[in-house]
This record gives C-alpha cells, sequence and structure tokens, in this order.
C-alpha cells in the first residue's frame, strides 16, 4: 500500500510503528503473553477436579478423640486431623478441616453451613459414625460415575480467563500507549502530519490485532495440553470472537483515552471500567449468580458477551448463527465507542 511517492498508507506507518514500539517493551510481552498462562496454570492446580478427593474432618483432642479419629480414619474418603478447641474456628476457616466433630454422646458437628464442601463433610462424618454405632441401609443403591471432559471447573474457567486476557490487554495496551504519547507531547506532533484522526486511532487497534492469533493460541493449546480442556467448536467462529472482542474493547479503550493527560488518570477511569466486568462478567464464578433484576444490565456488558461466546463455542460446540446477541453486543459497543471516541479525541 505505498504512494506514488514510495512513501506506505499512514495506516501502515502508524501500525507498524505500534508494533516496534510493543516489541521493544518486555513488560508488556509478559503481561501479554506470560502472565495468562502462569494465571492459568494456578487456577488450573488450584481447582483441580480429582476424583476422589478426600473431605477433611477435624477431631477435637480429649478423652474419645481417639475413638473416633480412628473410626473416621477407617472409612475411605476422610482424612482425620486432631484439633485443639481453641484452634476449631480458626482450622475451619482457613480450610484445614471442612468440618469439626466435638467428641461427646452425641457428638457435636461444627461446620460452616454456607460452604457446600463444610454440608458434605458433615454428612459423610455423619454417615460413617452412624455406621460404626450400628445403623444399616435399608438398600445399597448402585453407582453410575462420570467424568466428563467439558464439565470440569478448570475447562469453564479457561474461557473466562481467555475473555478478561482480551479485555486487560486491549484496554491497556491501547489505552496507556495513547496518553503516554499525549504526555510526551508526540501526539501533538503526529496532528501536524498529513495522517488523520481516524487512521491514528484505527492504527492502534489494528496493531492490537496482530498479536491476537498468538495471544489466544498460546492459552488455548496450553489449556488443550496441560488439562485437556477442548475446544467442541468451530476455530472460525472461536477467531471471529476474538477479533470482534477485540475490536470491541479496542473501541472503549479508545474512548476512555481520548481525554486524559497523564496515567494516574486513564488508569482511574480503566479500572473504573473493567473492574464491575471482572466481578460481574462470569469470570471465576457463573453471573447466574448474581440477583435477576441485574441480569440485563449484565448480559449488555461486553465481557459477558466474550465469555458467554467463548464458552458456548468451545464447550457447547455452538455455531456463528446462535451467537447473535454476544455479536450485537461486542459490536454495538465497540462501534459507538469509535464513533465517540473519533469525535471527542484530543491530541494535546
Amino acid at each position: 500500500m505505498s504512494s506514488a511517492s514510495g512513501t506506505s498508507h499512514p495506516l501502515v506507518e502508524l501500525t507498524a510503528a505500534r508494533l516496534r514500539e510493543f516489541a521493544r517493551e518486555p513488560e508488556a510481552v509478559f503481561w501479554v503473553f506470560v502472565f495468562p498462562i502462569v494465571l492459568a496454570f494456578a487456577l488450573g492446580i488450584a481447582f483441580r477436579t480429582k476424583a476422589d478427593d478426600p473431605v477433611y474432618a477435624g477431631v477435637v483432642e480429649g478423652e474419645q478423640a481417639a475413638r473416633l479419629a480412628e473410626v473416621l480414619r477407617g472409612t475411605p474418603g476422610i482424612t482425620v486431623r486432631i484439633v485443639r478447641e481453641s484452634r476449631t474456628d480458626l482450622a475451619l476457616r482457613d480450610g484445614e478441616a471442612q468440618v469439626i466433630v466435638i467428641p461427646g454422646t452425641p457428638p457435636t458437628y461444627k461446620f460452616d453451613p454456607t460452604r457446600p464442601e463444610s454440608r458434605l463433610a458433615r454428612l459423610v462424618v455423619d454417615n460413617a459414625l452412624q455406621r460404626a454405632s450400628g445403623r444399616t441401609d435399608r438398600f445399597s443403591a448402585r453407582e453410575h460415575r462420570l467424568n466428563v471432559i467439558g464439565a470440569r471447573y478448570i475447562d469453564w474457567l479457561i474461557p473466562g480467563l481467555l475473555g478478561m486476557n482480551i479485555m486487560g490487554t486491549s484496554m491497556w495496551g491501547i489505552g496507556f500507549s495513547i496518553v503516554q504519547m499525549r504526555t510526551r507531547r508526540v501526539l501533538r506532533r503526529l496532528a501536524a502530519t498529513p495522517m488523520s484522526r481516524a487512521h491514528f486511532l484505527l492504527a492502534q487497534v489494528l496493531a492490537r490485532l496482530m498479536f491476537l492469533a498468538l495471544e489466544v493460541g498460546a492459552l488455548l493449546v496450553f489449556a488443550w495440553l496441560m488439562f485437556g480442556v477442548p475446544i467442541n467448536g468451530s476455530w472460525l467462529t472461536l477467531a471471529g470472537v476474538a477479533v470482534v472482542g477485540t475490536l470491541s474493547f479496542g473501541g472503549l479503550s479508545l474512548l476512555i483515552a481520548s481525554r486524559p493527560r497523564t496515567i494516574e488518570s486513564v488508569s482511574g477511569w480503566m479500572n473504573f471500567a473493567m473492574l464491575p466486568m471482572w466481578i460481574l462478567s462470569g469470570v471465576f464464578f457463573s453471573s447466574a449468580n448474581f440477583p435477576k433484576p441485574m441480569q440485563p444490565i449484565i448480559h449488555a456488558l461486553p465481557l459477558t458477551a466474550v465469555n458467554d461466546a467463548l464458552r458456548a463455542v468451545m464447550l457447547d460446540g455452538a455455531p456463528a448463527a446462535s451467537l447473535a446477541h454476544e455479536w450485537m453486543v461486542m459490536a454495538g459497543w465497540g462501534g459507538l465507542c469509535f464513533v465517540v471516541a473519533l469525535k471527542i479525541f484530543r491530541w494535546k
């Protein structure tokens, strides 16, 4: 795309300049490519699903503690720890024990009913002690155990991490770069060139798209090799979601960075925009946990649309045509924000 004078189109030159600038920043390379993999590895290890995870029972030390602990140790699936009476609250709080057994006739179970693992541990421990006291079952049910790839927490988590990474690197990468150029008076010099405002803003987003394939691919390949996370849908649809999601956050980032003159100012606006989405958009836990009246607002957020679309494609194998709402939300945010940014952008 060269002119008769031998010079390239401003959009090409600006995009190439932004790519060279990015490659010269090792910190940016780390946050874009390495950090998401480190985060996925840490969370995947911390929340890995094992078929026979034991329940952790604490027995308060005392006269009957040894007998109760022996009964519980003889039951498969229970790990027993003797705890001092003064440490029972700490043991429950820190996860050392999911239920505390206080010896007595009958024994007392101390547990947190708001935590599912505590309720499960209470049932398992109670069943073991009741059996040891002579209780018998009226029947022995058959079991059909399933361990389905795609239904684990790590399978659900990876699309959320991918969406969060697309948002974070798009917002910080574009917003910081623009405000930094404004602070160093680079924008003022660029304004004196034949380049248009639209060329400059588009180049920021295009440069961001250049890294997208490597950024998304690295995390997906790692998740597949390390945890066996599946991709049941079309790679083309998945790539489309990543591209449109990046354009959406690119537009939002251009809007936020269109006026601030300092890094501190743009940082505040970035956090103001991203923090609600980190919490509400289903990155680490389902957005369905929030009250029903909040759901329309949550589903209008761009990160919710990106995460829902990524999960639908990766886990359910959903086709592109079934993602109409998500396409509309992502495109709407990106297009509207870009138009407004084009209107209000300030060079100095």
